[in-house]
Parts: structure tokens; sequence; C-alpha cells
């Protein structure tokens, strides 16, 4: 048993390995980020992460670890207070049709189809008219939605209306596509099947994608690298490359042992995070006199 687990465990760490790249050779770089919100909180700090054209890089991590603040950042959305941003070497200084941001919604406008929705993107990106419906029919049956253009969005289930959000985000074909948890919402069943089909997507275009998410099993289902997070300040504190080919199925049982694996990296990691419990007196104080002046500790103690 102790022979088979270990063999499990080196298997891990041979697919699981460090993940090493320059800024010059990077598309995405991010340099010294931070970022303080006005109310104080400190949601990044000297966040450091370099993505190579192509990858699909997740980032992962426990609510509260900066995951979507740093995804915003890289949308424009977001302008750090301090550190760079930048894209093919250029800072980014705000939204650009380089990049497309997926929300954990669909986002569809109610009034308009299927395809409305995604000529009404096309049109905003100023495609010519001749091309959109072509261009949409093309994207609304690579997502698997063909019999549905004429859809309204409240005819259509979750996984659906996510596939048509896809969809409109492949049909303005950006060079970065930053997903924030887009399946956190749907049934076990449908995520599984969207995260297939992103996976045989990506494998078709190999657009370079950072995902948020904090599920370990989506993450290692769809990412070439995973990118562990520690809570608040947020920061990186592993950057794994994953060396599962693809495409790779739900229930793969290298997959599940690299789950077991970085499971067990994020406790350790939440657990670290986590602030000491004073240490329980050995013995009880002495009780003060109803005229005795109050102690240093009981002072300075709130309500």
């Amino acid at each position: 048993m102790l022979r088979a687990l270990l063999g499990r465990w080196r298997s891990s760490l041979r697919l699981l390995r460090p993940a090493h790249v320059e800024a010059d050779r990077a598309k995405i770089s991010v340099s010294q980020l931070g970022h303080r919100y006005g109310n104080k909180v400190v949601a990044l700090e000297d966040v450091d992460l370099n993505v190579r054209s192509g990858e699909f890089v997740c980032l992962l991590g426990p609510s509260g670890c900066g995951k979507s603040t740093l995804l915003y950042a890289l949308a424009g959305q977001v302008k750090p207070t301090g550190g760079v941003v930048s894209i093919d070497g250029r800072r980014i200084a705000g939204p650009g049709p380089d990049r497309f941001l997926m929300f954990q919604e669909a986002a569809l406008f109610p009034w308009m189809t299927v395809r409305g929705n995604v000529t009404f993107a096309l049109a905003a990106r100023g495609v010519p008219r001749a091309e959109r419906k072509d261009r949409a029919e093309t994207y609304i049956r690579r997502v698997q939605l063909q019999g549905f253009e004429d859809a309204l969005p409240h005819q259509l289930s979750g996984g659906m209306k996510m596939r048509a959000s896809l969809a409109r985000a492949l049909a303005m074909d950006p060079t970065v596509l930053l997903m924030d948890e887009p399946f956190g919402s749907l049934d076990a069943q449908t995520r599984i099947h969207m995260q297939e089909l992103l996976q045989s997507i990506w494998l078709r275009t190999h657009k370079t994608v950072v995902f948020v998410t904090h599920d370990v099993h989506e993450a290692l289902m769809l990412g070439t690298r995973v990118v562990l997070m520690a809570p608040r300040p947020g920061r990186i504190v592993r950057d794994l490359e994953v060396h599962l080919p693809m495409p790779r199925h739900p229930e793969d049982a290298a997959l599940l042992e690299m789950v077991r694996h970085v499971a067990g990296l994020l406790r350790e990691v939440e657990h670290r995070a986590r602030p000491e419990a004073p240490a329980a007196p050995s013995s009880p104080p002495p009780r003060a006199s109803a005229h005795a002046a109050p102690s240093a500790t009981e002072s300075v103690r709130g309500p």
C-alpha cells in the first residue's frame, strides 16, 4: 500500500513541474504587481507572472486571494496601485480589443437572440455587416448551439447561455481570453461538459487563456499551468506546469492523483495564512476585586 502511494506521488511530481518563463519570452508580463483598495484592503502584493503565447493558465486559490483582481488588472478594468502589467511589451492602460473578459454570468442581452448577441458584439468591434452573420454562425456551431440561433436567453439552460457567451467571446477573436469562474454557477454534470468543450476549443485555437477558479479539479482538467495563490495579501506561492497530455478525461487516474497533490498544497497554503490563535493560559488568572484597577490586557480588550 505504501509503495503504491509513493508511486502515485512520484507520478504527480513528474506531471507537475515548476514553471520558468522569462519576461522577454512572455506574451503577458506582470511585474511586482500590487493593489490596495480604497478600504485599505491589500488585494495583491508583489505578484510576478509571465505567460507564454498559447498557454492556458489557471489562477487557483481560495476566495479573497486576489485572483479576480489580477484578472481584472489584465483586462484593464482595475488600475493597480503598484507594479506593471503588459501584453506584447505594451503596458496595459485600460480595456482593449486584444482582450476579452468573460464573467461568472453569461451577460447576454435578454431581448436579443443567440445570433443577435454575437452579431451585436461583432458590430461593436467594427466587423463589416457582410461578415457578421457567417462569423456568428461559425462560432455558434463551434460551441454546439446549432438549432438555437434564434432562441432568446430565457429559452436556454444555464449551460447553453454560457456556450452562447463563449461563442460571442471567440467570435471577437481576442488574442487573450480572460475567464472569471465562468462555470461556477453550473451543476456538476453541465460543468464537466463545458470543461470538455472549452478544452476541445483550446486544442483547436491555442488561444492564450487566463482562467480563474477555486476548483482544483477544474484547474488541472483545463490548464497547461496552474498558479496557486495565497490569501490576503494575494500573492503567488506556486507556479506549476501541467504535463498531462490533452484531451484530459475527468476520471483519468493521473489527473485525480494530481488533484489530491495540489489540494494538499492548497491546504498547506491556507493553514500557513491563518492567524495563530492565542495560547490558552495554563491556569485561570486571579479574579480582580470590584475595586481593583483593570490589568493592561483587560484595559485594551474589546467588547
